[in-house]
């Protein structure tokens, strides 16, 4: 699929590049192409391996170059898993930031409401600003909570 026939936001990657004196390359138009079609989030490793499954070519450097753009133009936004690795959010709508079950390993996103709450209790309680998408709250979930209650 050409990147030209893609929806917005993606359709103007190209010109937007070519703006900030970037080259557009075919590496490029791959990584814009396999991001159009992911959801949710996804690691810069998963990236460059879906990249070179539609072209061999691409090299991690590419791949992370262009998030760092991408980033800077609010299409992708990066944060961590509880372990500290590094992924990316794809076209992310709001400001969020995730719980982890350290459990059962579940993980889910705290929305925008929630997380703006959390934000401002720490803005309250001692004026720090939070980088509320780099949080990952590590616990347990209500369902391993309630297991472990009940084999108590």
């Amino acid at each position: 699929m050409a990147v030209e026939s893609l929806p917005e936001p993606w359709s103007s990657v190209s010109d937007r590049l070519r703006r900030r004196g970037l080259r557009w390359t075919p590496q490029r138009r791959t990584v814009i192409e396999v991001l159009a079609g992911a959801d949710g989030h996804v690691t810069g490793a998963e990236l460059v391996e879906r990249c070179r499954g539609r072209d061999a070519s691409t090299i991690p450097s590419t791949v992370y170059r262009t998030l760092d753009v991408l980033e800077e133009l609010g299409l992708v936004r990066h944060g961590h898993d509880a372990n500290g690795r590094e992924e990316f959010h794809v076209l992310p709508a709001a400001e969020h930031g995730h719980l982890h079950c350290r459990q059962c390993g579940a993980t889910w996103e705290i929305g925008d409401e929630r997380a703006t709450a959390v934000a401002a209790a720490l803005r309250g309680a001692d004026g720090f600003e939070v980088d509320i998408g780099h949080v990952t709250l590590v616990g347990r979930c209500a369902d391993c909570v309630a297991r472990t209650v009940a084999t108590s």
